[in-house]
């Protein structure tokens, strides 16, 4: 006799020894079932489709209700895609400004590809966001329906409507997909290509399943993790299919991930010199001071790991995710992991591939801001295994009856906390849209009427300023400009003297910035006189912050200023008579690294950020040194004394260094009195220590590691013989 709780095991078990069968030849032919999928009408799919089709569309009502009419982009980032797409379409792939070199600050390389073709088949001007934005919310729908069967594939037809429909009404989903972003198409991508693998696992053929990772390879970084992760269940698939003698390995076709990470990254070295693309030079922390420490980066990579933990675990102030929905995710992700014995590879690969996107997003500063859009386009599989999840703790009970409405009465309450917040995100959509508006697409507008046809912009918010200013722009913060993200991450200094020292007709007429992060502050500009002491235009933040007082922008205020270049290169001329053999101009990346500089902090995480200072007629930019620093002298005469002349701002209790070249010390350098005001200080090195044409010199503490520290500021540093 059978009992119910025999029957419920058996159809728990059902698809494994389903799959354990003997394949047929209509299932053996590759990509069939995959086909016939995509061919078969199923109502719930095309439901689950509609309902997301249909709330985000009334997003994007929300959105224009908030800009009386207009369709406006809640991130300045949209607009950074939207000049890709414009000037791919127009014929000038990857140049932001026309003209320029290739830069790679649109973080998804396929969605630049996208709206190029939309562009070039007619969508401009207004229709151009509209079609951005459209296009998203229609992939957010596929990807519902997709979710509905993938769950149903892996567990139950109940489980993928269930996984269907939350993904349908979810906010952040729903806001990602009408924000413009490529959100919606990372998510079909990463969806679809999970449910490619299911369906074609069976056969042991991976047609379609190789080619669409691959495209999610291109389309955002974190999509690039999860094809590789998605490549590497694949050829564990073939490898077992091969030792049990089943099929032969195919050819190369299953790598085609890896071969798509691969021409990205020399794409990337090609086009600009290196590998690292321009985002993550800009925001990564890796990258994104002035000095690298370890320590330092394990912190802060922490922090967001915890923050992003939080918010997938409900366990903060956003609405992103139910309480402990992260510990219903894990039960799901192992219960199918126990008892799915054929989709093990891919459910590894889910796993770590969510694991390894949550870490590598983390290593940016970016990571937790723009309602964590990094993470949005994995919320559909993270929901569905949520929901298998909840199907999991509901076996526990005996009776069938008792399991079935357990899990949907687990699940109804699930669908109220989505519920409950949908509005909000709505709200949200709507409100940063305005904000957007009434800050970096008015600056635009502003300038486009207001500037000279030939007037170069530098700007801290690159997107709207250049899709609507119609001027050519500088990004101080180096996403779309090559080369200044890391005079940027450095400080105002070496910002400086990255832009002064670039051809008089290209260095920029005006700026439009404001003061806050990211990027280097820009008020020493205007105290040094390089920027006017009054904006010439002034726009405030009006849109009103959230019940938190959070806006989606961090200032306060745009300021358009005009540019003067007078004094610019003022600083290297040499404060005292003799023969200057050499020059290190401190803050100068390029300088410091013809000079081996390096600033040696005595406190780890102590930056030695540059900074930008005028006194009397010169413009100088410097480093804030605790501790010491060593660097190279060249082009010196062997046997001859030396003099060595820095421009030094002392204002520290210890003001004294030891002075070594090559590593042999040879006295003391006395930097001055204590004072508010740079000065010449000079320190001449014996003949005898003189012993090559290149030495190098280390300014050092007289008590190592105790406090007080020698505390100054070292503008440059003229070798004189």
């Amino acid at each position: 006799m059978t009992t119910t709780a025999d029957t419920d095991r058996q159809s728990e078990t059902a698809g494994d020894e389903t799959e354990s069968a003997p394949e047929s030849p209509r299932t053996a032919e590759p990509g069939r079932r995959f086909r016939t999928l995509l061919a078969r009408r199923d109502r719930l799919a095309w439901l689950i489709g509609g309902l997301s089709l249909v709330l985000g569309g009334v997003f994007v009502v929300v959105d224009m209700a908030y800009n009386q009419g207009n369709l406006v982009a809640p991130l300045d980032d949209v607009y950074i895609h939207l000049q890709y797409g414009k000037q791919l379409g127009e014929g000038h792939p990857f140049q932001y400004n026309t003209g320029d070199p290739i830069s790679t600050g649109a973080s998804s390389l396929l969605y630049a590809f996208v709206l190029g073709a939309a562009y070039v088949v007619g969508f401009k001007g207004a229709l151009f966001l509209t079609f951005a934005v459209l296009f998203g919310v229609l992939c957010m729908a596929i990807t519902a329906g997709l979710v509905y069967h993938l769950g149903r594939a892996l567990v139950s037809r109940a489980v993928g409507v269930w996984a269907g429909v939350l993904v349908a009404v979810s906010g952040p989903l729903l806001w990602g997909a009408a924000s413009g972003m490529e959100v919606g198409l990372t998510s079909l991508l990463v969806t679809g290509s999970v449910l490619a693998f299911v369906k074609e696992r069976p056969s042991i053929r991976f047609r379609w399943t190789p080619l669409i990772a691959a495209a999610m390879a291109l389309v955002r970084p974190e999509g690039m993790i999860f094809a590789i992760m998605l490549c590497g269940a694949m050829l564990w698939t073939l490898w077992g299919a091969r030792r049990e003698r089943k099929v032969p390995l195919p050819a190369l076709w299953t790598l085609l991930p890896l071969a798509a990470t691969a021409a990205q990254y020399l794409f990337y070295r090609l086009a600009t010199g290196t590998f690292t693309a321009n985002g993550v030079q800009s925001k990564s922390h890796l990258n994104d001071r002035p000095v690298f420490y370890l320590g330092q980066f394990i912190d802060r990579t922490v922090a967001n790991i915890r923050g992003a933990v939080d918010y997938f675990n409900g366990m903060n102030g956003q609405d992103f995710a139910f309480p402990g929905m992260l510990v219903v995710f894990l039960v799901g992700l192992a219960y199918l992991l126990v008892t799915r014995r054929r989709w093990r590879p891919l459910l590894l690969a889910v796993g770590l591939g969510f694991g390894a996107v949550v870490v590598s997003v983390s290593t940016l500063s970016t990571a937790l801001i723009h309602e964590l859009r990094y993470f949005h386009p994995f919320l559909p599989l993270y929901i569905l295994f949520t929901v298998c999840g909840v199907y999991a703790l509901t076996r526990v009970a005996f009776a069938e009856r008792a399991r079935r409405i357990g899990m949907h009465v687990l699940l109804v309450v699930v669908l109220l906390f989505s519920l409950v917040a949908l509005p909000t995100w709505g709200v949200r959509l709507g409100r940063e849209a305005a904000t957007i508006r009434d800050t970096d697409v008015s600056l635009g507008a502003w300038i486009d009427g207001n500037l000279p046809q030939d007037a170069i912009v530098a700007v801290k918010d690159v997107g709207a300023v250049a899709y609507f200013g119609n001027r050519k722009v500088i990004d101080t913060i180096g996403l779309a400009t090559n080369g200044l993200a890391e005079a940027s991450n450095n400080g105002t200094g070496s910002l400086y003297e990255a832009l002064r020292k670039l051809p008089p007709g290209e260095r920029p007429d005006y700026f439009a910035i404001y003061e806050p992060q990211p990027g280097a502050p820009m008020r020493p500009l205007v105290d040094a006189g390089i920027l006017g002491p009054e904006p010439l235009q002034t726009l405030p933040v009006r849109a009103p912050a959230d019940l938190t007082g959070f806006r989606i922008v961090p200032f306060e205020d745009l300021k358009v200023y005009e540019a003067h270049w007078q004094l610019a290169g003022s600083g290297e001329a040499c404060p005292v008579p003799g023969d200057v053999r050499d020059y290190l101009n401190a803050g100068d990346l390029e300088s410091e690294e013809a000079h081996d500089y390096e600033a040696r902090m005595e406190q780890p995480s102590l930056q030695p950020n540059s900074l930008l200072r005028r006194q009397d007629d010169v413009i100088d930019s410097g480093r804030v040194i605790v501790g010491g620093e060593a660097f190279t002298a060249h082009n010196l005469q062997p046997g001859k004394p030396l003099k060595i002349t820095g421009r030094i701002l002392a204002p520290g209790e210890e003001r004294s260094v030891r002075v070594l070249v090559d590593g042999r010390e040879v006295g003391v350098w006395q930097l001055g009195p204590k004072r508010d005001r740079w000065t010449n200080e000079s320190f001449t090195v014996p003949g005898d220590a003189i012993t090559a044409s290149t030495v190098s010199v280390e300014l050092a503490p007289v008590r190592p590691m105790l406090s007080p520290y020698p505390e100054y500021t070292s503008f440059g540093y003229w070798f004189i013989q």
